[in-house]
């Protein structure tokens, strides 16, 4: 089991996420490469509310894929290309996690790989064998 940490001793996480994520030993790892919002037939949505919800289930079916699941998750990193999407992000990825609260950075960045994609998300899981 994962141990989620706010230490008093920092301050407290403006949305729902933990400064610190504790992964036990004989714990298997996951690392999931930056996904973008596209399906698997190469769908992506033009606006970034759909391409939030795209990405994040892109994470999940990552996630599936080696038997792991949301409240695996130990850390989300993401970057976004438009600092006024930042409050549409963190709504979808909250409702999302179902108030798992992994350790999280949010990074705005001039662009991604592609001008279409708005949001790109990063993850590492952690799964007790």
């Amino acid at each position: 089991m994962l141990n989620l940490i706010n230490p008093s001793t920092l301050p407290t996480p403006p949305s729902n996420y933990s400064h610190i994520v504790e992964v036990p030993d004989g714990t298997r790892l996951a690392f999931i490469s930056g996904q973008i919002a596209s399906d698997a037939d190469g769908n992506c949505p033009d606006d970034i509310a759909g391409q939030c919800e795209q990405v994040l289930r892109n994470v999940e079916l990552a996630l599936e894929a080696v038997g792991m699941e949301i409240t695996d998750l130990v850390r989300l990193n993401a970057y976004l290309t438009d600092a006024s999407d930042v409050a549409t992000f963190r709504e979808i990825r909250d409702r999302w996690a179902g108030g798992h609260a992994a350790a999280s950075t949010l990074v705005v960045v001039a662009a991604l790989a592609s001008p279409a994609w708005k949001v790109e998300v990063e993850a590492v899981a952690a799964r007790a064998e």
